[in-house]
């Protein structure tokens, strides 16, 4: 685990209430991890004035977590990375960083490993320390300024409007919401947007589907199929009148078109919307070719010299930036081919001000990835940072140990409501969270409705509900966090909990940085056990007919830094923190 000099944590208070910031702790050991990179960087420059060393120390001096922690509380490799400019053995120069940093409040010991490892041990003090810091940040701790001043578009989801949303638009529901939230805890500011895909030969196929629906007639055999069709052709009936079965076909077409897809997107924004999942702008694919933005793009590519014309089309010089094959733009007969609207759509997203265009898209979307990187180069922009595609993998349900296939209402696949019903909104969302996009995912109902350690939802939530319970047993006992004393926390599960607390900004970073918000519910789901195993071992309310003491106070602030961190964890990824269950 990386820890940068820029560290988080606010000072909006939780809503478990706030808690005095000085509580008289000693500032010298109080060692967070960005205050451990800058103690080893003041310990380099005294040791460089003293023995007359010329270092250059890097932008920034790494401490993590080492994997074993009779390791050590922390590791850095900084001796290996400045031994040569100090000429020395890097085992040497790490003794020497060592010898000065020795003397250091809050550092318990130093050891040397492997080739010039430098292994840091703190004292219970210095590791507890951090508490109060964690519980008066509340709702902000983890959060930092790392993304401040850019404006991001995260577009994902964008199921056409022609049925319900399938599983795999539900994983991108859910992730794609929870990486919005990541994000802006980092500083970004993200605009969620929904592609509105109302334009094209699928909307056709709708239509028609409609229309047959209502007349009693056969389905299109490239048609839509499943109950939904049925209930939408209902309410346009109801909304028009069976008048418009006896219109031309073109003009009943035409109205079962329109009515169509605004019921269908209702229903789409509802079923979202029930997830916890809602959009800043619906952007509607139609638009683009109403409003020329088509054409703009074109001349836009055309002026810098990246667009030609052959055999009666337009098309886009795309090998030139990497792609396989060049593209054509507009069809020979003078239709748009399917990339005009991508062209001109992420010209508006740029025209819009946004910094970086993320897009979430299906498995089967893989070979569209190297033309939409070729048209962000041609349109002068980087590849990767100023466009970035992420490719999500397929979902599977399982039940009873077998494939779930159809949902009633689609008739071909399941989808967002069907998986609601059957575990509720919270195990859905974490469940399609907890494994990264690039994964192919099983999910097993049978699990996700257990209410045991099995399922990893019910872990967590029942973790914090468990923390609310000691913070109302505590106040019974009159037990507050005014007599905190940081060193009084030295039992091993005590260490190792304080340590998984300290971690979380790291991987609010981590998961913002790679895009992966899974990290966020695997870490959760460590710190549940790290605190499940302290509360079989440490009591925050003294025995029967024993007297409240220090460590009871102590060990309750450290009760309450659990609270805030599942509390934000949760709310990340976008789900509820229940007081009890």
């Amino acid at each position: 685990m990386l820890y940068p000099l820029s560290y988080g944590g606010g000072r909006e208070n939780s809503n478990i209430g706030a808690i005095p910031l000085d509580l008289g702790l000693d500032p010298r050991i109080d060692l967070t991890p960005e205050q451990l990179s800058k103690l080893i960087a003041d310990s380099l420059m005294q040791l460089a004035g003293n023995n007359g060393y010329e270092l250059t120390l890097p932008d920034e001096i790494v401490v993590e977590r080492p994997k074993n922690r009779e390791h050590g509380d922390w590791s850095t490799n900084v001796a290996m990375q400045l031994a040569k400019q100090a000429r020395k053995n890097p085992r040497e120069f790490a003794q020497e960083i060592a010898d000065v940093m020795a003397e250091s409040d809050g550092v318990d010991r130093l050891e040397i490993a492997g080739p010039g490892f430098l292994n840091i041990f703190l004292d219970a003090a210095s590791a507890a320390s951090i508490l109060p810091e964690v519980v008066a940040g509340g709702s902000s701790f983890g959060s930092s300024e790392m993304y401040s001043g850019q404006k991001m578009n995260l577009e994902f989801v964008s199921a056409n409007p022609t049925g319900p949303i399938h599983l795999g638009g539900t994983r991108w529901a859910a992730l794609g919401d929870s990486l919005a939230r990541i994000l802006n805890s980092q500083g970004a500011e993200v605009v969620r947007e929904y592609y509105f895909n109302d334009h094209g030969s699928q909307i056709d196929r709708f239509a028609r589907s409609l229309f047959a629906r209502a007349s009693g007639a056969e389905a299109p055999e490239d048609g839509y199929g499943g109950e939904y069709i049925s209930q939408i052709a209902n309410r346009i009936i109801e909304i028009h009148g069976e008048k418009i079965l006896g219109y031309p076909e073109h003009e009943a077409l035409e109205v079962f078109r329109a009515a169509g897809v605004e019921l269908m997107f209702e229903d789409i924004k509802k079923s979202l919307s029930d997830f916890g999942v809602d959009f800043d702008v619906y952007f509607h694919e139609n638009s683009l070719h109403e409003s020329q933005a088509v054409e703009k793009a074109i001349t836009e590519l055309r002026k810098n010299g990246h667009i030609f014309d052959k055999e009666g089309a337009v098309w886009l010089r795309s090998t030139e930036f990497g792609d396989d094959n060049d593209r054509v733009v507009i069809k020979s007969d003078g239709d748009p081919a399917y990339i005009a609207a991508d062209l001109a759509y992420y010209l508006n997203k740029r025209e819009r001000g946004f910094d970086r265009a993320i897009i979430m898209l299906g498995a089967d979307h893989h070979g569209y990835v190297q033309r939409m990187m070729a048209m962000c180069a041609a349109f002068g922009d980087t590849p990767g940072e100023n466009l970035e595609i992420l490719i999500g993998q397929m979902v599977n349900l399982v039940k009873d140990g077998k494939p779930v296939r159809m949902s009633k209402r689609a008739g071909t696949v399941v989808t967002l409501e069907d998986l609601v019903d059957a575990v509720g909104v919270d195990a859905a969302r974490y469940s399609l969270t907890r494994s990264s996009a690039n994964s192919n995912l099983d999910i097993d109902l049978d699990v996700l409705s257990k209410k045991t350690n099995e399922n990893p939802v019910f872990y967590v939530q029942y973790a914090h509900a468990r923390t609310i319970q000691v913070e109302n047993n505590a106040s019974s006992f009159g037990i507050s966090i005014d007599e905190f004393e940081p060193g009084l926390l030295g039992h091993e599960t005590e260490n190792a909990l304080i340590a998984k607390i300290v971690e979380f900004p790291a991987i609010l970073k981590i998961a913002a940085e790679n895009r992966e918000p899974h990290r966020v519910a695997r870490y959760l789901e460590e710190l549940a056990g790290t605190y499940h195993r302290w509360y079989d071992n440490c009591r925050v309310t003294p025995l029967a007919g024993k007297p409240v003491e220090p460590v009871h106070s102590s060990r309750l602030l450290l009760n309450r830094a659990t609270t805030v961190v599942l509390a934000n964890g949760l709310r990340l990824l976008g789900v509820s923190a229940p007081e009890r269950m």
